[in-house]
């Protein structure tokens, strides 16, 4: 039935601002520009944002006012997080969370956010010692 995710839709308030952060900032390769709407290639999944649409707000007492339903993190996966996080705080990115070692789930995860606020997770996957 589904095959994979084709790409992820991130809305953003300043379009310009957010194609610096996620071109020159954490890199990724520009797939397509315009003013409304830009792509960057990850990997199988393309990453889109969208901007200059006004988003229907959340009725009042909907759960998702209380519970955060309809928000997202991206999760990347990186092969050392260390050289990687390094990296990022040298362009100035300001992670909310350091590298940290999650043992039972068997990763080391970096938390940071885009200009909108949008949490990005980087998982390095550890190896399982024999």
């Amino acid at each position: 039935m589904f095959k994979q995710i084709d790409y992820v839709m991130v809305y953003v308030s300043d379009m310009k601002r957010s194609v610096q952060f996620y071109r020159d900032k954490l890199g990724l390769p520009l797939k397509f520009e315009s003013e409304h709407w830009t792509e960057f290639q990850t990997g199988r999944t393309t990453l889109a944002l969208h901007g200059g649409a006004k988003l229907p707000r959340v009725p009042k007492g909907d759960v998702a006012e209380v519970s955060d339903a309809g928000t997202c993190t991206i999760g990347f996966t990186v092969e050392d997080l260390g050289e990687t996080f390094e990296q990022l705080k040298g362009k100035g990115v300001t992670f909310m969370l350091p590298p940290t070692v999650r043992e039972g789930e068997g990763i080391k995860l970096a938390v940071f956010t885009d200009p909108d606020g949008l949490a990005i997770s980087l998982a390095e996957m550890l190896r399982k010692s024999s």
